[in-house]
């Protein structure tokens, strides 16, 4: 499967002027420094007491100096051009603010080929941080959580009223499966007993499974 390709400067949404963009050029100069230093790939161990680079402290200020609403795009343009891996990911998810760790989420699909960043994943599953919870279901779950992670990655979407529009993959992976269905009706139950509304998320997440009668 293929995910959509990571934002460039060029993106009219990154087309910043005047300090903002001044500052974007200078953080990306320093990215492509600290790329270049690190050699052609950047996968090596690293300790939590790493020294901040220059490029990773533009990462964290990137919603002060380029607006908030430009902050995500900024922080994967970061992370691309540093090139930076799963070991320089990982700390940077772990050290992150809810923002900074949604980036790296959002990142995953461009920076990492394999499956050793489903742990950052699994771990913004665990939250009801819906903007976390919506990263964390995109193109990197869709091609490494396995059935049983992410069929309850569904539950969490409609638990925390993620859309499940947000689910990479839902259609292609929900078809046919029997299990998924099973948890949709039995969640449905629930709300019902409970005297509580059933998400109309489920009855199309339910539909495409093809289960429902």
């Amino acid at each position: 499967m293929t995910s959509d390709p990571p934002p460039t400067r060029e993106d009219p949404p990154l087309r910043l002027d005047g300090a903002a963009g001044a500052w974007l050029d200078a953080a990306l100069a320093e990215a492509a420094e600290a790329a270049a230093d690190s050699g052609p790939t950047e996968e090596t161990e690293e300790s939590d007491n790493v020294a901040a680079a220059p490029w990773e402290l533009r990462f964290a200020a990137a919603g002060r100096h380029c607006g908030q609403e430009h902050a995500d795009s900024v922080r994967v343009l970061l992370l691309q051009e540093a090139r930076a891996g799963l070991a320089t990911l990982t700390r940077l998810y772990h050290q992150g603010t809810a923002a900074e760790r949604r980036a790296v989420l959002l990142v995953l699909p461009h920076r990492v080929t394999g499956p050793g960043a489903l742990p950052l994943i699994e771990d913004a599953l665990r939250t009801n941080d819906t903007r976390l919870v919506a990263a964390a279901v995109g193109p990197y779950a869709a091609a490494h959580l396995d059935p049983h992670a992410w069929r309850h990655a569904i539950l969490k979407c409609l638990f925390t009223e993620v859309p499940v529009a947000a689910v990479d993959g839902l259609a292609r992976r929900a078809h046919g499966d029997a299990e998924l269905a099973r948890m949709l009706a039995d969640f449905a139950a629930e709300r019902t007993a409970a005297g509580r509304p059933v998400p109309a998320d489920l009855h199309h997440a339910l539909n495409l499974t093809g289960e429902e009668s």
